[in-house]
């Protein structure tokens, strides 16, 4: 790929790879102090926005606008110098980075001082047949967007489908993976289909059909059991299947599950949409780096958030969220000792990362990451929900304080105040106005419009002339303005 002329700042460079929760969070905490200092805070990600993940349900379902689910990087970065594109390669030993464009223009080297690694998790799939044909995924927000068409596009599509298979089919909703993401996805496109279907009167509620695939012998290990068979209890009596011990061995032709850990077959069945939300996996950009990876692909770093390998600290190399092996010093995190990959680490360990790295810089003391998991919560649709929340001793809710709990947790950590009113203002408009179950469609081809208006069908050739049986009916509908039943006697 041919280099890039892109102009940069001559500065001495603190250098971001990822525009995530530890990205922007770095970026925002350390950018004004880079730049007094006279540096730059450099931020690079393919997208020029970050997105609040755990919102993506809620975008799926209509409850909250699309873009107030994510938070512009150059709105809220002043200070700090942001590029879109994908950072190809590392060379740490001569502190520079090759980043590539968007579209053909190139890459482009970039210098830097320090680097953080804060490119965080992609979605974790297997090698079964049909999956990436077929399946979508709820991690960014162009899937949410889609998935919520997708479903109704599908309500829509089956309420005038004649044939019984294809109803069927379009109004079958398959997702795989038990934990947050896909509980909470399943939960939320349930209330948004059960609404869709309530102002339609060609269908019926009882012929849309949600399956919950799930692998292990439980949902959501972030919650206790109890709350767990409790949650499995809520979606079965929204008439929901919920499948545990079971596995997607196909989606070519029919879905084929399988029993775990016998591999027996389990049910067969046909679906227009299959969801897929079953675990994340560390960001591979990672491989092509020269930093020391973990088992999982994740970069290896210390509790004060350096990273390290066998040989040593690395100097000026840092990461943290989904793409570092952050050691959990509380005991609490994973069997592997590390911290969960979730939101609520990711946000802290950037505030630690960036006062680790701005003391550095004056050869002060580091801090460890030591963060005690204030627990978990969740929302499935209007007053729905279940938290675990672990404050003084744990406080284990259900239903609609359970869903209060999660809009108040999740409305004060979305990154900045401009976005917290939006969102909130969307939550107060849904609580009056109802969910939103307006489809846009046609967005994968926005052009089929313009199209369709730019190359004109050729015009029909001239018409028979008309029979006088025909004429005399021409005659009528222009003398009375309306047409009659014309019977002629055999």
């Amino acid at each position: 790929m041919p280099s890039s002329s892109l102009q940069l700042v001559e500065r001495p460079r603190v250098l971001v790879v990822g525009g995530g929760y530890v990205g922007l969070y770095v970026a925002l905490n350390l950018q004004k102090k880079i730049a007094e200092a006279g540096g730059i805070v450099t931020v690079v990600d393919p997208l020029p926005y970050m997105t609040y993940q755990p919102f993506l349900p809620e975008v799926a379902g209509g409850n909250i606008e699309a873009r107030h689910a994510v938070v512009s990087l150059r709105e809220h970065l002043k200070k700090t110098e942001v590029i879109q594109g994908s950072v190809t390669a590392i060379d740490h030993e001569n502190r520079k980075a090759v980043v590539a464009l968007p579209g053909d223009q190139g890459t482009v080297e970039v210098p830097y001082v320090d680097v953080v690694l804060a490119a965080g998790a992609i979605t974790r799939t297997f090698p079964i047949p049909g999956l990436a044909d077929k399946g979508i995924g709820n991690k960014t927000i162009e899937e949410a967007v889609a998935l919520r068409n997708q479903v109704l596009e599908r309500i829509e599509f089956a309420s005038t489908a004649t044939d019984p298979a294809e109803r069927k089919r379009a109004l079958t909703f398959v997702v795989v993976g038990g934990g947050f993401a896909g509980i909470e996805t399943i939960a939320e496109l349930e209330d948004l289909a059960r609404e869709a279907v309530r102002n339609n009167g060609r269908l019926r509620q009882d012929e849309v059909r949600f399956v919950l695939v799930e692998a292990m012998g439980r949902i959501m290990p972030e919650v206790t059991a109890e709350q767990a068979d409790w949650v499995v209890a809520h979606l079965q009596s929204r008439g929901v299947e919920v499948l545990l011990n079971t596995s997607l061995a196909s989606a070519e032709g029919p879905l084929k599950l399988i029993t775990m850990p016998d591999k027996a077959p389990a049910d067969e069945f046909e679906a227009d949409t299959l969801i897929w939300t079953a675990g994340v996996q560390a960001n591979p950009m990672v491989r092509s780096t020269d930093f020391p990876l973990e088992p999982r692909g994740r970069v290896r770093v210390l509790p004060d958030l350096r990273i390290a390998g066998d040989e040593g600290i690395i100097e000026n190399a840092w990461a943290a969220g989904d793409i570092a092996a952050v050691p959990d010093l509380t005991g609490k995190g994973l069997p592997d000792g590390t911290c969960v990959p979730n939101a609520q680490h990711a946000l802290r360990q950037a505030k630690v990362l960036a006062k680790n790295l701005w003391a550095s810089r004056w050869d002060k003391p580091l801090t460890d990451y030591k963060h005690k998991n204030l627990g978990a919560v969740a929302g499935f649709g209007a007053w729905k929900g279940v938290a675990n929340i672990n404050l003084f001793g744990r406080i284990g809710l259900k239903g609609p304080l359970a869903w209060l709990a999660h809009r108040g947790y999740h409305g004060m950590a979305i990154p900045t105040a401009e976005r917290k009113f939006r969102v909130i203002l969307d939550w107060f408009s849904s609580l009056f106005a109802g969910r939103d179950t307006t489809p846009i469609q046609g967005l994968d081809n926005p052009r089929a419009a313009f199209e369709a208006a730019a190359r004109p069908a050729p015009k029909p050739a001239a018409a028979a002339p008309a029979a006088p049986a025909a004429e005399k009916v021409a005659a009528v509908v222009r003398r009375t303005g309306f047409a009659r039943l014309v019977c002629t006697p055999q």
